[in-house]
């Protein structure tokens, strides 16, 4: 279809429903300012830094874009300690900001490793529902090396604070997932995980209480068992209930003093069969938060018409990927790696993120020639 409605990831969380406030965090960026202004940070952090606190505490609506916070990262925000806030505020302004300004540094806002590209389910909104992904004989299945995953995670300290261990299969599934937690424990701010839940037994709950995750999203699309295998196809909606119930009461037990925020997230993807006023309220009873995403359509990105869509994606900017096999790449539609700008084996993250190749992708989608690009022509992200 010619000229479709852009998908703007940074946008697309659809709504969110938290069980606590996260009350009002102005007095907080008033004490952060202050610390700036006495030269706790380097100069690159104070400039950023400042750009970000001024936007929060005065707003001018006549200066785009404008840093803001949404409500998810406010309930972040709020469990932070104060010695944390101007790190995760340096991160979070150049995850949100940079990928409108079109500014870059030595390394991604984010990273999002993938522990595995296996998956036991294939959901109706997946690309695993793909066979030129799942197809064994294709390539691109398989699991990450504990050493491949220790070496990236060694580079990434320090550099980068949002780190998610999730892409295009189930993390959990992992061989070695618990040794993985473990290493990558206490080195991000905002290590983030996201599961389906089946392989939740009490030992793994036990690993990712312990990792410290800032953020544990279940992946879960419906609150009933009918609808819930219907799009999550392969998925048992009793047993994954019964794992998230189970990983609470673990938590509340014996994780009393946790700052780790629980989300059940689903795809809004069929408003005739998700309600999502009831599955907001029985998934409440469970997590911290419940929130919907707006679905994206991926499909046949790689064999569709050019759809005219010129706006450069701003996740060229905003993440990257790293594959279980050690590829880099720009983005998950891509989800067969025609666009990956090299190995981690070969290169370090920062400098396949700042090399050549990253930077001709950028260039052409900057000068709006995405309509050339496989599979850029035939995706509306942006």
């Amino acid at each position: 279809m010619l000229n479709p409605q852009p998908y703007r990831k940074g946008d697309s969380m659809r709504s969110l429903r938290a069980n606590k406030s996260a009350g009002n965090l102005s007095d907080r960026f008033i004490k952060e300012r202050a610390k700036v202004a006495a030269g706790t940070y380097s100069e690159y952090e104070t400039q950023i830094l400042t750009r970000a606190l001024n936007d929060l505490l005065d707003p001018n609506p006549s200066v785009t874009p404008a840093f803001w916070l949404r409500p998810h990262v406010e309930q972040e925000i709020s469990v932070l300690p104060e010695a944390d806030l101007g790190r995760y505020l340096f991160h979070r302004y150049r995850y949100d900001i940079f990928p409108v300004t079109k500014e870059l540094d030595d390394f991604p806002p984010c990273v999002q490793i993938e522990p595995s590209s296996i998956c036991n389910f294939r959901c109706v909104f997946c690309f695993q529902t793909d066979p030129l992904l799942t197809n064994r004989k294709e390539g691109h299945m398989g699991q990450i090396p504990l050493d491949r995953f220790m070496r990236v995670v060694d580079e990434l300290e320090g550099n980068v604070d949002f780190v998610t261990m999730a892409s295009r299969g189930e993390p959990l599934l992992t061989k070695g997932i618990e040794e993985m937690l473990a290493y990558a424990s206490g080195k991000f701010l905002g290590l983030k995980m996201n599961t389906n839940a089946t392989f939740l037994t009490e030992e793994k709950a036990h690993a990712v209480l312990q990792a410290d995750l800032n953020t544990l999203v279940f992946s879960a699309d419906a609150a009933d068992p009918v609808t819930y295998p219907q799009l999550r196809v392969n998925g048992d909606f009793d047993k994954v209930m019964g794992n998230i119930r189970r990983f609470m009461e673990i938590k509340e037990r014996d994780y009393p003093k946790s700052r780790m925020i629980t989300r059940v997230s689903g795809v809004a993807f069929d408003r005739k069969r998700q309600d999502h006023a009831a599955i907001e309220e029985f998934w409440s009873d469970f997590v911290d938060q419940v929130a919907f995403v707006d679905y994206n359509p991926w499909e046949n990105a790689y064999d569709n018409d050019p759809n005219g869509v010129e706006e450069a994606c701003s996740d060229l900017w905003r993440r990257t990927f790293v594959w279980w096999d050690g590829r880099m790449n720009p983005c998950d539609v891509d989800y067969r790696s025609f666009l990956s700008p090299g190995n981690v084996e070969d290169f370090s993250v920062s400098g396949l993120w700042m090399g050549s190749a990253y930077s001709h992708l950028r260039e052409q989608h900057l000068a709006m020639n995405r309509q050339g690009i496989t599979p850029c022509r035939g995706c509306i992200t942006v």
